[in-house]
């Protein structure tokens, strides 16, 4: 089973609040389609839908909101997006279904994110494409607070036991300080220097925090750019190897 993260920057334009990058999501689209994989599960990032609203509501994955109006505000761009998605996989015969974790998922009072998975696992066992997103979540004493794509994508991971985890991001992998991919992490000190510290860039799902969750995982991933999707959909790994 195979888990694919497509990055928010992706697929949107991500200076220009509400913008699909149509063109990106139709490669995207084509790719999935090619490989035509039994068991795939999609997460996408928000990109300029969900974290346009979420900045103008203050609302991050820390910091939470209690106003109803941010809650269908944040979500509903979030929905909007994902039905571009939808339309664009449908468009190509994929059998893609939603998955909103505003509905399903939600945060302890330490912020620890439980992610029911008993019907993401049916809907494969069915046959379908489920596809999440970032999101806003319930989260105990702060309202709401924001999901982003790369945790779900972690979390599903774990508890679907998959096989292999692609995170598909705007760049051809982890660079290096001269701008070189870096082939393979086993050890967060290895690329320390150029990547930093991770406290500053989990909020906005920055590439040290993708590497540290990936990290965290027993199972191989890689972080890649967009002309590598059709590859890793294909069972190689392009770009930067991360496994624990």
């Amino acid at each position: 089973m195979n888990v694919l993260k497509l990055g928010g920057s992706v697929i949107t334009e991500k200076d220009r609040a509400d913008t699909l990058d149509g063109e990106a999501l139709d490669r995207a689209a084509d790719a999935i389609a090619d490989a035509d994989l039994a068991d795939l599960v999609v997460v996408h990032g928000g990109g300029s839908f969900g974290h346009h609203h979420a900045s103008q509501h203050g609302v991050s994955k820390t910091e939470g909101s209690s106003d109803a109006g941010a809650v269908v505000d944040v979500h509903g761009a979030m929905k909007t997006l994902n039905e571009f998605v939808l339309a664009r996989l449908h468009d190509r015969g994929v059998p893609a279904v939603p998955v909103h974790p505003f509905s399903a998922a939600h945060r302890d009072a330490d912020g620890t994110l439980t992610l029911p998975t008993g019907q993401v696992a049916t809907m494969l066992d069915e046959g379908f494409v489920p596809v999440l997103h970032g999101d806003v979540v319930a989260h105990a004493g702060e309202g709401v607070t924001v999901v982003s794509g790369d945790e779900l994508s972690v979390s599903l991971a774990r508890r679907l036991d998959a096989d292999r985890v692609g995170f598909c991001s705007t760049v051809p992998g982890v660079l290096d300080a001269n701008d070189a991919v870096v082939p393979s992490i086993d050890d967060y000190d290895e690329v320390a220097d150029v990547l930093g510290d991770s406290d500053a860039t989990d909020v906005t799902g920055g590439m040290a925090g993708k590497v540290r969750a990936l990290l965290a995982l027993e199972t191989p991933a890689a972080i890649f750019g967009p002309d590598d999707l059709g590859a890793f959909l294909s069972g190689e790994s392009p770009g930067t190897r991360v496994e624990g």
